[in-house]
């Protein structure tokens, strides 16, 4: 049991830690302070309940669904990314960069959780990790250990956007300066862009 509950943990944490969409929002949240653990909670939550429906055995359903779909889902996914990143960018040419600081910080939780339920679920990358990676991967262990192997890998979930969005509160005396939100909107948007980009070519658009 002890195996499986480590083999979900290390299996997820790898996975979310890459830098995405997602991530970077919930790390702006963190800086600003605005609806942090509820943003963190979502995040995980969203992520455990993939998990588990993909543990379930859905995922070998999901697996040819996405397989059907998956160059038109890459090539909308890309737009959506695209036109993401070029408002950042925009925003980095900006001079009244504190006063749109000030008027994203004073989101309502409801439109903050709406903008990270588009992150999340629009992402097909996030169902083919957590839904078809990780619960293909869990078909190697039965009964109670395919439980523990599910919790590892949820828990993970929950100690990453935890840990990423109040940490991200030791960044807070930097981000004071507009130069270094400027900074971190460029970074969004190449990011933004790179992942754009690499939908584009799994989805044989380029």
């Amino acid at each position: 049991m002890g195996i499986a509950f480590i083999t979900g943990f290390l299996l997820g944490l790898s996975l979310i830690v890459a830098i995405g969409a997602q991530n970077t929002f919930v790390l702006r949240q963190g800086i600003i302070g605005k609806h942090i653990f509820y943003v963190a909670l979502f995040c995980a939550v969203s992520d455990a309940l993939l998990i588990s429906i993909g543990v379930l055995g859905i995922s070998l359903f999901l697996d040819n669904f996405v397989s059907l779909i998956s160059n038109w889902l890459f090539g909308v996914s890309a737009i959506w990314l695209l036109s993401y990143g070029a408002l950042k960018l925009k925003s980095v040419f900006k001079e009244d960069i504190i006063l749109e600081i000030e008027i994203s910080s004073s989101k309502s939780l409801l439109s903050t959780l709406s903008i990270v339920s588009i992150l999340t679920f629009a992402n097909p990358h996030v169902y083919l990790d957590t839904m078809i990676l990780i619960g293909s991967i869990s078909q190697q262990f039965i009964d109670i250990e395919k439980l523990f192997f599910t919790l590892g890998a949820s828990l993970a979930s929950f100690v990453f956007f935890f840990s990423l969005a109040y940490g991200a509160k030791l960044l807070k005396p930097i981000m004071k300066e507009p130069f270094a939100w400027r900074v971190l909107d460029c970074l969004i948007a190449i990011i933004m862009f790179t992942i754009a980009i690499r939908l584009l070519v799994a989805g044989n658009w380029i």
